[in-house]
């Protein structure tokens, strides 16, 4: 733990301690107010609170915390978690619901590279800490195919093959409705929800998404739908048929039916990555397929009896 001293510029003085704090050390504000909770900031020698206006002028003393163990896989077993190829390149995996990629912050979950761990699977030492070897991501929602890179060359080839589009992603959802027309393109820019943060949306200057999708099934109250990606933004399937009002079934960040949801049994997105095509490092090519869980074949039971 450190305590930096700061003064308090002009263009500071008169806003908020949280706000005016942020400004200055480069933190988050909710960060700032967590340090002023627990005491951690003097305004001349007195305890503030986070919504003391500060003096310009004036001398703060902020008690930092000190640096934060890094995060790292924890070896567990994933119960579900299946291989389903694996050599000394890269390990393919059947990712179940309820599982992260990687720890990240505020996840105390399990995580596909603990439970590799576990397994006794070593991947790559390239990438960060807490992501080593991941060269693509599923949502914790979301099941299917997921590729991990065992080698420093698949890391750097599949990493690439993400970044330019060469990667064959494919995913079977349920949205509630039906989409018209039957089988297209969505192209909308996805950015932060503007006033949720936690969720995302097609909003003006965020980045270009595309998705393209064609109708396998119609039911009478929703379609399953092959989705194949362009693109890989964070929610990308799920925000764009949110925007075209054909949410995916079970998905209440994103405006799904919940009397629709209960009747199928759902307790997340109906949405599963039922393929991954890409070039192996050793010049091959492999297409990797997963079926689909318990959980969303009983669904898609319901909806084909009604």
């Amino acid at each position: 733990m450190t305590v930096r001293r700061l003064p308090i510029p002009e263009g500071i003085g008169g806003l908020r301690a949280d706000q005016g704090l942020s400004k200055l050390l480069g933190l988050s504000r909710s960060a700032v107010a967590d340090i002023i909770a627990e005491d951690g900031v003097r305004q001349n020698d007195v305890i503030i609170s986070k919504s003391t206006r500060l003096t310009p002028g004036t001398w703060v003393d902020v008690r930092l915390p000190g640096p934060k163990k890094p995060l790292l896989p924890q070896a567990e077993e994933v119960v579900g978690m299946k291989i389903l190829h694996v050599d000394s390149d890269v390990v393919v995996v059947d990712k179940p619901v309820g599982v992260a990629a990687h720890p990240t912050i505020g996840w105390e979950g399990k995580t596909v590279l603990g439970g590799l761990t576990a397994a006794g699977i070593d991947v790559t030492t390239s990438g960060p800490p807490e992501r080593k070897g991941i060269v693509h991501r599923l949502d914790v929602g979301t099941s299917g195919v997921m590729v991990v890179a065992r080698s420093e060359r698949a890391y750097t080839l599949l990493k690439r093959a993400f970044r330019e589009r060469t990667v064959d992603k494919t995913y079977h959802a349920v949205v509630q409705g039906h989409p018209d027309p039957l089988e297209g393109t969505i192209e909308a820019a996805i950015g932060r929800h503007p006033k949720k943060s936690y969720k995302f949306a097609v909003v003006e200057g965020g980045k270009m998404a595309v998705t393209h999708y064609e109708t396998l099934e119609a039911f009478r109250e929703a379609s399953l739908l092959k989705v194949h990606l362009e693109t890989g933004r964070t929610h990308q399937i799920r925000v764009h048929f949110s925007s075209l009002h054909h949410p995916c079934v079970g998905d209440p960040m994103y405006g799904c039916d919940p009397k629709l949801a209960k009747r199928l049994r759902l307790t997340r997105q109906w949405l599963h990555a039922v393929s991954l095509g890409f070039d192996h490092p050793n010049g091959t090519h492999m297409v990797i397929e997963s079926e689909y869980p318990e959980d969303l074949s009983h669904a898609l039971e319901i909806l084909r009896a009604n």
